[in-house]
């Protein structure tokens, strides 16, 4: 197989040849590995191969493996093989991806060869922020979610994110918190049904995020969980993966003021006809809603997760009693 994937890689590239090169990461659950590939007699040094292959047992680090669990691991790779397919290619450097020069499926494993963010001048990864570095983050998701306002998300998930409600009952049958149980569908159903839709990137943590060497410019990865959504559901999650509940306290308003100016001056620029004051209404009233709705998702799936602290818990209990 490995002189095929180096056969895949050359045609893809146009290069004289490539030779296999480090893993840059194993593939959640065992699903396959993404790895750099040197070349030679092509501009470009490398590139990155992710390589998806179904295990025939699978082992879930947090002990959720069933069948609902694996069918939404398949989908959620093919959703990404058809985000670089149609749709990556509609991202500018506004909301940076990486290109993609091939796609295909072989049997059951599915390969995606993938500019090399590290070689294109993203080879810094963090594992926190400064308020500079959140900001510029939020500024890709605001010219991401401008970009795809209003689509149809075809090839994609029809609800974007991992842990919308449809996806997890698994979870939300084991939880604890009756109130938050019961009010799960409402909360599912205000961010599913409001007005203003985009594509979210459905997993836009930290992690995912490759910055420049002086971390003026960002990029993103990972799009297995791309589909429709309210923008707040990127914009919660995200803050959620990088700020303490301190920061959050205190940061919050001038964040999401940030992101609002952003995303209005990129629905300017490309003429959008979407009311921008309607918007911003909208999705500032289901901010506290997008960050409940992920609560829900943890507090089902791993109640001692670090990302559950006193300001998420107070925003739930708030947004309970409003409802």
């Amino acid at each position: 197989m490995n002189k095929q994937l180096n056969e895949i890689v050359v045609k893809a590239t146009g290069a004289a040849s490539s030779e296999r090169g480090e893993v840059i990461q194993s593939l959640w659950s065992g699903y396959g590995e993404i790895v750099r590939y040197a070349l030679t007699g092509s501009d470009d040094p490398s590139v990155v191969l992710k390589h998806v292959i179904f295990p025939s047992e699978v082992n879930h680090p947090r002990g959720w493996h069933n069948d609902l669990s694996h069918q939404r691991k398949v989908k959620s790779y093919e959703v990404e093989m058809s985000w670089y397919q149609y749709w990556a290619g509609r991202c500018d450097d506004r909301c940076r991806v990486p290109q993609c020069y091939a796609s295909e499926t072989i049997g059951d494993e599915h390969l995606i060869v993938l500019e090399d963010l590290d070689a294109a001048g993203f080879p810094l990864r963090r594992s926190s922020l400064d308020l500079d570095g959140v900001y510029l983050c939020l500024q890709w998701l605001a010219n991401f979610h401008a970009a795809f306002i209003g689509e149809e998300p075809k090839g994609l998930w029809s609800t974007g994110t991992y842990w919308h409600l449809a996806t997890r009952p698994d979870e939300l049958a084991v939880m604890d918190d009756d109130v938050l149980r019961d009010a799960a569908p409402v909360i599912d159903s205000m961010l599913s049904h409001a007005t203003y839709q985009t594509l979210v990137h459905g997993d836009a943590k930290l992690a995912n995020f490759c910055f420049s060497s002086d971390s003026k410019d960002v990029a993103a990865v990972d799009f297995q969980y791309v589909g429709a959504g309210c923008g707040m559901k990127d914009v919660a999650y995200f803050l959620g993966s990088c700020l303490s509940d301190r920061e959050h306290e205190q940061f919050e308003t001038q964040l999401l003021d940030y992101y609002f100016s952003v995303l209005r001056c990129a629905l300017i620029d490309q003429q959008s006809q979407i009311d921008p004051d309607a918007l911003e209404k909208e999705w500032r009233y289901l901010f506290p809603v997008a960050q409940t709705d992920f609560y829900r998702f943890l507090v089902g799936w791993m109640p001692t997760h670090w990302k559950i602290n006193d300001y998420n818990k107070r925003v739930a209990v708030e947004l309970l009693e409003r409802l």
